[in-house]
């Protein structure tokens, strides 16, 4: 499997190409509608034959650009079932599994930062949403977020992968790409080297954090997955 991770500096997401090398079949995870065009670029260039447009949760910090591929590749649309989405065109439940050519893609669900967040697991990576980031993780406050879920996630799920499985996060905002499970089990500043259920509620609780500037109009753009021009959400 080949992986390309792309950035939008003005919302710090990454964006993530990802495609089997034979088959050139490849799904986009967590695109942004503003680089719409870029991703296109590099599809075009690369021959990709894009099957997934593939979301990690419903943002609150930005638009995704999957509506809009739709319209240029015919791929399909997968968010959780959680999220409530009337336009998506795969609602994903824990163990659900999808392919590309030789590449298989399987669903873990991860709630914590919202209610609908989807950890894709492919050939040896994690694709983690806001669930796990590097030494780091996604706020709980807001979209029906929960520090019990997300420790659960994280604890119990994600940190029982193989220790060597390749972390690739949505954002970053400190100029880390990447890690690996077994790096965030010992080193991950909220939920890493044994912290308990409780240290790991009282840094959640005290974070403080100002909502993402373009709340307002980041949830409701992506419940009509990125359609924001038609109404219909078609």
């Amino acid at each position: 499997m080949k992986i390309r991770q792309l950035f939008d500096y003005d919302t710090w997401t990454y964006t993530y190409l990802v495609w089997d090398e034979e088959t050139k079949e490849a799904a986009v995870i967590d695109s942004v509608i503003e680089q719409v065009d870029r991703d296109m670029q590099h599809i075009e260039e690369l021959g990709l034959k894009v099957k997934y447009l593939l979301e990690t949760h419903i943002h609150a910090d930005h638009i995704t650009g999957a509506g809009p591929l739709r319209k240029r590749t015919g791929a399909e649309i997968v968010v959780h079932k959680n999220s409530g989405s009337a336009c998506a065109d795969v609602l994903a439940i824990e163990g659900d599994k999808f392919t590309l050519g030789n590449q298989e893609i399987s669903v873990l669900h991860t709630p914590g930062h919202t209610n609908n967040d989807i950890t894709y697991l492919i050939d040896g990576a994690a694709f983690t949403g806001d669930t796990l980031l590097v030494r780091d993780c996604g706020r709980t406050d807001f979209q029906l977020g929960s520090n019990e879920e997300m420790y659960n996630s994280l604890t119990e799920k994600l940190f029982k992968l193989p220790a060597e499985t390749m972390v690739f996060p949505a954002h970053d905002y400190k100029g880390f790409t990447q890690s690996t499970i077994g790096e965030e089990q010992e080193y991950n500043v909220r939920a890493g080297s044994g912290k308990s259920f409780e240290d790991f509620s009282t840094i959640m609780d005290n974070l403080n954090l100002p909502n993402p500037k373009r709340l307002d109009i980041s949830v409701p753009g992506n419940l009509k997955c990125g359609n924001i021009s038609d109404d219909s959400a078609a």
